[in-house]
């Protein structure tokens, strides 16, 4: 009997055999073409907000460990060794180079991301990431993150290390449940360990320590605090209690604050108030100066149209002022009651002949009279300018 042969399997392994003979010839081509293409340009991508390492610093490594890259042979750049390189560095978790056949240099660089700062007993300062590894701060960046503080004993060396005490894993743990939800992210700033090594959270809103302990259970306690914070807050207010301990799973226990401290922290001004405060005292005094310099000189400045309404208020009261000093200077002039040793005959006569001329302009002349002599100058005008006209022709 013959035998049946099965087809398809023989199929699948020619068509194995011809795609790696595909896969060797092309790399035979990639290498050949390697040989004669150089390295025309050098891309760096660091992705995200947080910039703990510059492009600068990337090309100083680069040009420590390889050298000037421009312009060599891509044969001769070792890809693996400069990922090494730069997966070494504290601030990179992870580092990705390759090259295209246009003979450009693409090297991506992932950052490592912190979720808390550490600030120890002995003056130490460092950040731990959200891999739960220790890594150091940047003068180029200040990350945006939750703060630890107080009883620290974690300590971090001169290299990328993991965390040694259970405190500082506890830190971690309550940080990155903090950095998860929205609400803890916003309200929580700061941890504090007090010496009993039991955390304290240090909320915005609100001037209480929350009393966490360890970060066993922390899902059900921050649950229990959040119930708390619906129900009861809003009945007895903010700043109500001193403390809430929320470190036993099944019990929430509250410190009261005094009635007297209460009304001292509501009586508080605020950065926002004691501005307000300063700015209305500063608006009083300008305005008190200005009103003692309008008293004391009048202002030189062009009026505006509502000043110069008020203008003729002031030649009305001047007026009558005017009238009277004119008048007493007559009257001195006049006066008949001063004794006056002289030859009066030739005095009287002159005195005569004034209160004649005097006499004599007060008369008021009609209307009439007016337009008669209105009409008499207009005809002596226009005679003169007929004179004018025949004298020029």
């Amino acid at each position: 009997m013959l035998k049946r042969f099965d087809w398809s399997a023989i199929f699948t392994g020619f068509a194995w055999l011809i795609s790696l003979a595909g896969v060797v010839v092309l790399l035979s081509f990639i290498n050949v073409k390697k040989q004669n293409v150089k390295c025309t340009d050098v891309k760096i991508l660091i992705p995200g907000a947080d910039n703990f390492i510059e492009r600068e610093e990337i090309d100083a490594i680069l040009k420590e460990d390889q050298g000037v890259l421009l312009g060599r042979n891509l044969e001769k750049i070792n890809i693996h060794k400069i990922e090494k390189k730069l997966q070494s560095n504290p601030y990179i978790a992870f580092a990705k180079v390759y090259v295209d056949m246009d003979g450009v240099l693409n090297i991506e660089v992932k950052q490592r991301q912190p979720i808390v700062r550490i600030l120890n007993e002995s003056g130490q300062d460092f950040y731990i990431d959200n891999d739960g590894l220790k890594m150091p701060t940047s003068s180029n960046f200040t990350a945006n993150v939750l703060v630890a503080t107080g009883h620290i004993t974690e300590v971090f060396g001169s290299r990328v290390d993991t965390l040694h005490t259970k405190l500082a894993r506890d830190l971690y743990k309550t940080a990155q449940y903090i950095k998860k939800d929205t609400l803890w992210d916003a309200q929580i700033e700061q941890v504090v360990v007090d010496q009993q090594n039991d955390m304290e959270l240090i909320p915005r809103v609100g001037n209480q320590r929350i009393i966490l302990g360890n970060a066993d259970s922390l899902e059900k306690k921050m649950n229990n605090l959040l119930i708390f914070y619906k129900k009861a807050m809003p009945q007895v207010g903010w700043e109500a209690y001193k403390t809430i301990n929320i470190k036993y799973t099944n019990q929430i226990v509250c410190q009261k604050r005094d009635s007297s401290e209460i009304a001292r922290n509501l009586k508080r001004l605020t950065k926002m108030d004691s501005v307000r405060v300063r700015q209305t005292v500063s608006d009083s005094l300008v305005k008190d100066a200005i009103a003692s310099v309008i008293k004391k000189e009048p202002v030189k400045t062009t009026l505006t149209p509502e000043v110069k309404k008020a203008e003729p208020k002031k030649p009305k009261v001047k007026k009558p002022e005017l009238k009277k000093t004119e008048v007493k200077k007559i009257e001195k002039k006049t006066e008949p009651k001063k004794p006056v040793v002289q030859a009066a005959k030739a005095k009287d006569t002159k005195k005569e002949e004034k209160q004649k001329t005097t006499a004599k302009a007060k008369p008021v002349l009609s209307a009439q009279a007016l337009k008669k002599q209105k009409e008499a100058r207009e005809r002596e005008i226009k005679a003169l300018e007929k004179q004018y006209k025949t004298q020029q022709n």
